[in-house]
This record gives structure tokens, sequence and C-alpha cells, in this order.
């Protein structure tokens, strides 16, 4: 897959994948960023990514982010819609400082990682029913069959 990506700062190497059985590749960051205890900051990523036709583009945190620098990711999972690439749009990593400290990220490291993942355009059916059939709600699943059933 080609993918058309614009650098904000040319001296930063373009993003990596760390291995050959890497399927996320490495966003670094283009400046240090410092946030503040409990506070939400956003980290640029030094990229203008224009997501292919047919997919999506998820931001994930590095695994090791809260261990190494005290940071998550509030909202988990970042999700880059294919229209997303203005001269503008650079890749912006949302992080919450979880420590009593300021953390400061500095330029060029790695705390999050891109993954491209195939999408499709839901075309809705509007039904008037699902049928009788349930599963129980949420956390149905931590139910046992036989306890469904009345065995």
């Amino acid at each position: 897959m080609h993918v058309a990506i614009q650098r904000i700062d040319k001296s930063l190497d373009l993003p990596q994948y760390s291995t050959n059985g890497s399927v996320g590749f490495d966003l670094v960051t283009r400046e240090d960023t410092t946030i503040e205890p409990g506070k939400i900051g956003l980290v640029p990523s030094n990229v203008i990514v224009q997501v292919p036709e047919g997919y999506t583009l998820l931001l994930l945190p590095r695994s090791s982010l809260p261990r190494k620098k005290g940071l998550i990711c509030p909202h988990s999972i970042g999700v880059i819609d294919q229209d997303y690439h203005g001269p503008e749009d650079e890749l912006l990593i949302q992080v919450q400082n979880i420590t009593d400290e300021p953390v400061i990220v500095e330029r060029g490291e790695r705390i999050a990682q891109g993954l491209f993942v195939k999408s499709e355009i839901a075309q809705w059916e509007e039904v008037e029913s699902h049928g009788a059939q349930t599963r129980g709600g949420f956390g149905s699943t931590d139910v046992k069959i036989e306890d469904k059933v009345g065995v």
C-alpha cells in the first residue's frame, strides 16, 4: 500500500515499522511538549497522512507509555478519517498526565503508533425488530449458559 505523507520537520524520520512483524508504525514527536499533572495535552506527531480510500488510520498509545512516562491516552484510540489531510491536519496524540509532576515528551520520542485498518461505509437497512433472541445485555458473556437456560 502506498500512502501520501508530509513531514512538518524534515530533519525527523518518517514513521517506521520497528520489526518485520510489526503491524503498527511508530510516530515520533515533533517538539518538546510539557503536560502538567492531571492535564490533557496534544503532542504533535510531525506528519500529515492521507489515509487511502477504504482504510481508517488508528492512533494508539505505545504499550510502555503509562509505565515509562506516566501518560495515558484518555480516548484510548484516535480515529483518522480519509478526508483529514489538509495543510493544518498534523496528527496530534492526545495524552493525559496521570502523575503528580509535569511530564515532558521530548522531540523525537516515540509515544504512539499508527495502524491502518480496512473499513467500509455502512448502508443502513432499517428494520422493525431483530427477533426474539437476546444475550442478556451488557456483561452477558460473563453468565454461564446453564444459568441462562435453567439447567
